[in-house]
């Protein structure tokens, strides 16, 4: 199935959380065309998201803004909750498969 434009955003995030990168290593770690991920790009710095910054070999690379870090730290906490909440619906329903009273011989 394809993914949405916010799972690459996501992903162009959560890959750029880590390092700067350029694009071309940017499109591999996120497994995108590079004209599409200039697309995304050129979101993400328009809406204060990334930036872009010229590296001491003149190429250019992206990062993220304060902005785009506080984003990026929304999803891990959404990724938390989520995971958390499904092992407490596990954890309930366990319980509720225990007897309430121990059965008498």
């Amino acid at each position: 199935m394809r993914k949405s434009k916010l799972e690459f955003y996501e992903d162009i995030i959560c890959t750029l959380a880590r390092k700067a990168l350029t694009i071309d290593d940017l499109a591999f770690h996120c497994n995108m065309n590079c004209t599409t991920l200039q697309q995304r790009l050129e979101f993400l710095v328009k809406n204060n998201i990334a930036s872009t910054e010229i590296g001491h070999d003149n190429r250019k690379f992206y990062t993220l803004t304060r902005r785009g870090l506080a984003i990026f730290k929304t999803f891990c906490i959404a990724r938390f909750l989520e995971k958390h909440q499904t092992s407490a619906k596990q954890a309930e329903q366990s319980l509720q498969e225990i007897p309430a009273q121990p059965e008498k011989p």
